[in-house]
């Protein structure tokens, strides 16, 4: 049975409305069977649903069903503390973020630096969960500043069976994956109290390599990078493959950010663009990640293209340099 925040609301022939109802039949018969927007939308009708809509554990049930991974103790006792407790984590990840410039404050983060991030990751297929998994990453080591920012969540030997079967052959089966496979990669900062979904939900591209039949699909959200201007790759890969029983295996579920010249970013860098997404990013119900994805790569190709021409002229130039100063040379030495 399905409830929306306007049946809940529209007064009855006899002048009955929501106000008529017991509490206790709104909050465990009606509110208990509501999503998170559907419940958000509620809490605007009236002042009494607000009220209910605000019971901690309500938010707990919608978090922990939407995002399976979150009930871990350590990360739900993280949510807890949180300004509004779960609420606020809803708020925080189950919109996405939105990507263009205006959306974000170009200036550091105004809190002290975050000592840890914690991923929360969730894979679906047809809205069944066949991965979850909790990751702490510590963000205060010279090693974790300096080197390339990579999350793994699985170490290189080790995959994950699932029950998803193969459908068809090789572009049958890509086109199954691409349709039916989601990502939730939630970043959570501690510090802060905040925390943002940087997926694109659906996979952004499905490839398949040709030498190892692996299938690598990626989820990616386009921030903004430290100038104006600039745009980096916030990149989730999710590689699997078919086992000879016809049964997919995940063996790879990454996160890197990349920057418009194909460089992997620093701890250090991309913990400044996490941190300035998380807290200051706006969020939207829905965001074209593919869209938005295959404008990053248009601009990429510009950019390319640009630097390429930029680069033929410093040749040109260069020649001509050494053309003119070579004839001026010989012209001295011949014609003094």
């Amino acid at each position: 049975m399905g409830f929306s925040a306007t049946s809940l609301t529209v007064d009855q022939g006899d002048g009955a409305s929501i106000s008529a109802v017991h509490p206790d039949i709104i909050m465990a018969h009606i509110f208990t069977r509501l999503d998170g927007q559907t419940l958000a939308s509620a809490s605007c009708a009236s002042s009494q649903l607000h009220a209910f809509s605000t019971e901690g554990k309500l938010w707990r049930d919608i978090c922990s069903a939407t995002w399976p991974s979150v009930a871990d103790p350590r990360v739900d006792d993280l949510i807890s503390t949180f300004p509004a407790g779960h609420r606020s984590f809803y708020s925080d990840s189950f919109p996405l973020l939105d990507n263009s410039p205006s959306q974000f404050d170009l200036s550091r983060p105004s809190s002290p630096p975050t000592t840890e991030l914690i991923s929360a990751v969730d894979i679906f297929y047809k809205d069944q969960l066949i991965f979850s998994k909790v990751q702490e990453s510590e963000t205060e080591s010279g090693w974790f500043l300096c080197s390339p920012f990579r999350v793994d969540l699985l170490d290189p030997k080790e995959t994950v069976p699932t029950p998803i079967r193969q459908v068809g052959e090789d572009q049958a089966s890509l086109k199954q994956l691409e349709e039916n496979l989601s990502l939730s990669w939630i970043v959570i900062d501690p510090t802060r109290k905040r925390a943002a979904n940087f997926s694109s939900r659906r996979a952004v591209t499905v490839q398949r390599h040709w030498l190892t039949g692996e299938i690598q699909l990626r989820f990616a959200t386009i921030l903004a990078g430290e100038k104006r201007g600039e745009f980096v790759q916030c990149g989730m890969v999710v590689t699997c493959n078919w086992s000879e029983g016809g049964e997919l295996h995940v063996r790879e579920v990454s996160m890197q950010v990349e920057g418009m010249e194909g460089n992997h970013l620093n701890g250090r860098e991309s913990l400044v663009i996490l941190e300035r997404a998380i807290e200051g990013g706006k969020r939207r119900k829905e965001v074209k990640g593919k869209g938005r994805f295959e404008e990053y790569l248009e601009m990429k190709r510009e950019r390319r293209e640009r630097n390429e021409r930029r680069e033929k002229t410093l040749d040109m130039i260069c020649i001509a340099t050494g053309v003119t100063i070579f004839f001026t040379f010989w012209s001295f030495v011949l014609f003094r």
